[in-house]
C-alpha cells in the first residue's frame, strides 16, 4: 500500500525526483510548525487574505465616495428648495447692475427689491445659472450649504455708524447759511 501519490505522479511522468523531495520537505516544515503551535499559513491563505484586505479597502473607498455624492446631491435639493420658496419673482422695471465673476449682469426688479439688495436686506444667488433674488436670512441659510452660489449681498446699513461725527461740538447762534 505504498502507491502514495508523489509515487504515482512519479511513474506517470507529471513529476520529477526534485519536485517530490521539495514538497515532501515543504510538508514536514509544515508538520513539525503545527506540532510546535505555531500557526501555519501557506502562501495561497496568505494571498487570500490579502486579496480580501485590498477588496475591502476598496469597498470602504467607493462607499465613502458614493456616500459624499448622496450628501451633495441632498444639499444641491435643499439650495433648490430654499430658493424656490423664497425666491422674489416679481420683476420691475428698475434695471439693477452687478458683477458675477468678471462679467456684469442685470437684473429688471422693482424699486423696492433693487433698495433692499442695495440695503443688504435682499440678496442676489445663482442655481442652474439662473440668478435669483432671495431675502438676506435665506441667503445666510444657503451659504452655510455653499457659499458659491452667492452672487451679491450687501453689507446692511443698520450696521453702520450712526453717530454724528460732529456731536461734540456746537453750532453757532449767528452762523449765516
Amino acid at each position: 500500500m505504498g502507491n502514495s501519490i508523489q509515487d504515482q505522479l512519479l511513474k506517470a511522468g507529471l513529476a520529477n525526483k526534485k519536485q517530490a523531495v521539495k514538497a515532501r520537505k515543504a510538508k514536514n516544515a509544515k508538520q513539525k510548525m503545527q506540532r510546535s503551535g505555531k500557526e501555519v499559513k501557506d502562501e495561497a491563505t496568505l494571498l487570500a487574505e490579502e486579496a480580501s484586505k485590498r477588496q475591502i479597502e476598496r469597498d470602504k473607498a467607493l462607499n465613502k465616495a458614493k456616500q459624499k455624492e448622496a450628501e451633495t446631491r441632498a444639499i444641491q435639493a435643499q439650495i433648490k428648495q430654499l430658493i424656490e420658496l423664497n425666491q422674489i419673482g416679481e420683476r420691475g422695471d428698475v434695471e439693477f447692475s452687478f458683477t458675477h465673476g468678471s462679467s456684469i449682469k442685470s437684473l429688471a426688479l422693482q424699486k423696492t427689491h433693487r433698495d433692499g439688495l442695495i440695503n443688504g436686506q435682499l440678496a442676489i444667488v445663482t442655481f442652474n445659472d439662473h440668478y435669483t433674488v432671495v431675502p438676506a436670512p435665506v441667503c445666510d441659510k444657503i451659504c452655510q450649504r455653499d457659499e458659491s452660489v452667492l452672487v451679491l449681498r450687501n453689507s446692511s446699513t443698520e450696521t453702520e455708524n450712526t453717530d454724528d461725527d460732529y456731536a461734540g461740538f456746537e453750532i453757532p447762534d449767528d452762523l449765516m447759511w
